[in-house]
C-alpha cells in the first residue's frame, strides 16, 4: 500500500472533512468503554450527527468491541514500548482505525488518513500521530497474517472464556466465542401474524415465533414500526413470558420490568400487567413503546427490596416475572461492551442481589400461581445454583419444568434439571448473521396451594 498523502499542518477535524466526525463519535465510545466504564450504546444518545454518520460510528465502535481481543493482541505486537502514557483518545483511535481496516469495509487508505487527522487535533495524542501512521499501515500491509495467528477465543475476556470451559466445556466455550464475533441479525415479537410479518419485512420466522431480519438500517423506517405491528426484542428475551402459558384476564406482575419487551408481551396476550421498575426514566420508554404498541399497563417506580410492596400490590399476582439485574454476559453479541467492562467480582455481587430478590417474592404470587424467574446471564451462579438455593430454603414453591413445546422446540435449550438455558450457539444457521440468540436462563416456580 502507498503512502497517503497526508498534510504537513495539523489538519482540519471539522464537520468539513467527510467521515471524521462517524470516526470521532466512534473513538468517544470506545473511550467511554475503556476508560470510563461507560456503555457503548450511552456515547449516542445525544449525538448530532445525520442518520448515516450516526450509523457508521454505531457499526466502527461495536466490531470495535467486538473484535477488542484481536485488535488488542495485535497491537500490543505492534507498540514494542506499550501504549505511550498521557497520549489521551490514541488508544481508541488505533482500535476503531484497526477495527476497519481488519473487519470492515472500509478503504484501509481512509481508515489510516482519518485516524491520523484525529490524533493530530488532540492535544495529548498528537506527539502520537506518526507512530498511530506507522502501525496503522502495518496492520494494513500484513492483515492476513496477523490474523491468522489470533485463535477465536481471544476476543472473550481469558476469565469469562475459562468460566465458560469448566461449566459447558471447551466445545461449547469455543462456539459461544464464535458466535460472539458476529454481529447478530434483528430479532422481533409481533402482536399478531408473525408469518405474515415475516414475509411483508423480507425476514424469517423462527420456531420461537419471532422474526428474524437481516438488517442493519433505521429501525424506524421498518414496516410496522410507526403503527405499533412489532417491537425489537432477541428471540432468547421472549421466551421467559411464554412459560406462563395463557395469561389472558390474569393478573401478572412484570418485575424489572424496563425495558418493557416482557411487558409489551403479557400486555399483547390479554393480561392485566403491572410494570415495576426502580428506574423512572427507564420506565418512561417502556411507557413511550406501550403507546406505540396501543398496549397498557400500570407502571409503577419502586423498588422491590425496599418496603413499599404495598404501595403497589393490593393482593398476590396470578404470575409474576422477575428479569432480574445480572452480569449480562448471555448479551455480549448484542453488547459487546459488557465483555470488557465486566469482572468475576460483579457474578458475585448481583447473584447475592438476585438472591434478596427471590427471597421476597412468596408474597406477590397468589397460591396455585406461577413464579418465572430469569436472567440474561450464562454464568450458573446467576442461574441455576440461585433456583437451586431458592427452592431449598422454600416450602412454598416446586419447580415446574420447561417442555419442549413451551420455547418452540429449540434444541438443547432445556436443562436436565428442567430449566431453560439458551446459548449464544443455538439457532445454528449456514449464515453466521441469521444463527445464534442470546444467553438467558430462566426457571419456572408453582406456589404450592
Amino acid at each position: 500500500m502507498s503512502k497517503p498523502p497526508f498534510p504537513a499542518r495539523r489538519p482540519s477535524a471539522g464537520p468539513n472533512v467527510p467521515g471524521l466526525a462517524a470516526r470521532a463519535l466512534a473513538v468517544k465510545a470506545v473511550a467511554g468503554v475503556l476508560g470510563q466504564d461507560q456503555a457503548l450504546e450511552d456515547a449516542f444518545d445525544d449525538a448530532s450527527l445525520e442518520a448515516r454518520d450516526l450509523a457508521l460510528a454505531r457499526m466502527i465502535a461495536g466490531v470495535s468491541m467486538r473484535r477488542y481481543g484481536t485488535i488488542g493482541t495485535l497491537l500490543e505486537k505492534l507498540l514494542a514500548k506499550g501504549m505511550p502514557r498521557k497520549s489521551g483518545p490514541l488508544e481508541a483511535i488505533l482500535i476503531t482505525a484497526a477495527a476497519q481496516i481488519l473487519f470492515l469495509d472500509v478503504p484501509d487508505r481512509a481508515a489510516v488518513d482519518l485516524a491520523v487527522r484525529l490524533a493530530r487535533a488532540d492535544d495529548r495524542a498528537q506527539a502520537f500521530s506518526g507512530l498511530a501512521n506507522a502501525v496503522l499501515r502495518k496492520i494494513s500491509a500484513g492483515k492476513e497474517e496477523l490474523l491468522a495467528a489470533i485463535p477465536p477465543e481471544a476476543d472473550t475476556p481469558s476469565w469469562l472464556y475459562k468460566r465458560w470451559s469448566d461449566q459447558y466445556g471447551t466445545a461449547t466455550a469455543a462456539a459461544m466465542a464464535a458466535a460472539q464475533r458476529v454481529e447478530p441479525s434483528l430479532d422481533l415479537t409481533v402482536k399478531a401474524d408473525a408469518a405474515g410479518w415475516a414475509e411483508r419485512l423480507g425476514g424469517r420466522l423462527l420456531p420461537t415465533s419471532s422474526v428474524r431480519l437481516a438488517h442493519n438500517g433505521t429501525i424506524r423506517a421498518l414496516e410496522g414500526f410507526e403503527a405499533g405491528q412489532w417491537w425489537v426484542q432477541d428471540a432468547a428475551a421472549a421466551l421467559p413470558a411464554r412459560l406462563l402459558g395463557d395469561v389472558a384476564g390474569l393478573r401478572v406482575a412484570d418485575l424489572c420490568a424496563a425495558p418493557g419487551g416482557k411487558t409489551a408481551q403479557v400486555a399483547a396476550a390479554g393480561a392485566k400487567v403491572t410494570a415495576v421498575d426502580r428506574s423512572a426514566a427507564r420506565l418512561q420508554r417502556l411507557s413511550e413503546n406501550l403507546k406505540r404498541l396501543d398496549l397498557e399497563a400500570d407502571v409503577v417506580t419502586a423498588d422491590i427490596l425496599a418496603n413499599d410492596l404495598q404501595a403497589w400490590k393490593a393482593e398476590p399476582f396470578d404470575a409474576v416475572i422477575l428479569d432480574a439485574p445480572c452480569s449480562a454476559t448471555g448479551t455480549i453479541r448484542r453488547h459487546p461492551d459488557v465483555a470488557w467492562s465486566k469482572s468475576a467480582r460483579d457474578i458475585g455481587a448481583v447473584a447475592d442481589l438476585q438472591r434478596r430478590m427471590l427471597g421476597r417474592m412468596a408474597s406477590l404470587v397468589k397460591p396455585g400461581g406461577l413464579l418465572v424467574y430469569c436472567t440474561c446471564s450464562l454464568e450458573r451462579e446467576e442461574g441455576e445454583e440461585q433456583i437451586a438455593r431458592f427452592l431449598d430454603g422454600s416450602k412454598d414453591f416446586a419447580l415446574e419444568p420447561v417442555l419442549s413445546d413451551d420455547i418452540g422446540g429449540i434444541e438443547g435449550a432445556i436443562t436436565p434439571e428442567g430449566f431453560l438455558r439458551t446459548l449464544p450457539s443455538l439457532l445454528p444457521d449456514p449464515d453466521p448473521v441469521m444463527a445464534g440468540m442470546d444467553g438467558f436462563f430462566a426457571a419456572r416456580m408453582r406456589r404450592k396451594g
